[in-house]
């Protein structure tokens, strides 16, 4: 259970990162198409739920229709499950702006590879913590 919770955090805070730093990119190159409306700081956290959680639900359903129709498309599944996850999270929540083509064909690229490499790096960040605070207990 402590597992799955664990993994559930890194799971959220995969995606907060990568939906955080679009946001950052995509302000630090002038375009607002893909924004974070802070005035709903709530709204942003709800965005970030629902974003998880689709894109949880929405990648093994993918990840089987391409398994059985068309195997070659499995790499896209992530990809694929990003975007409709932040179509869903754009359409039930106020925390998150998508818009134009940039937003809606860039920004789904940038979210998932950014997910993707914090989703790497968390576990063995927050490993690393671990192990040092395991260290310092020890040596005390």
């Amino acid at each position: 259970m402590i597992r799955f919770l664990l993994r559930m955090a890194v799971f959220l805070l995969a995606a907060a990162v990568g939906v955080l730093l679009t946001a950052w990119i995509f302000a630090a190159f002038d375009l607002e198409t893909f924004s974070i409306n802070w005035s709903e700081p709530l709204g942003f956290i709800l965005a970030i739920v629902v974003f998880a959680l689709a894109q949880a639900i929405i990648s093994p359903f993918l990840a089987k229709i391409a398994r059985n129709n068309a195997p070659m498309l499995t790499g896209a599944v992530g990809l694929v499950s990003t975007f409709v996850a932040l179509l869903v999270a754009v359409l039930l929540t106020d925390g998150l702006d998508v818009g134009g083509a940039a937003g809606w064909i860039i920004g789904p690229v940038v979210v998932w590879l950014l997910g993707m490499i914090a989703a790497f790096l968390l576990p063995l960040w927050l490993l690393k913590e671990g192990v040092e605070k395991v260290r310092e207990n020890r040596d005390e």
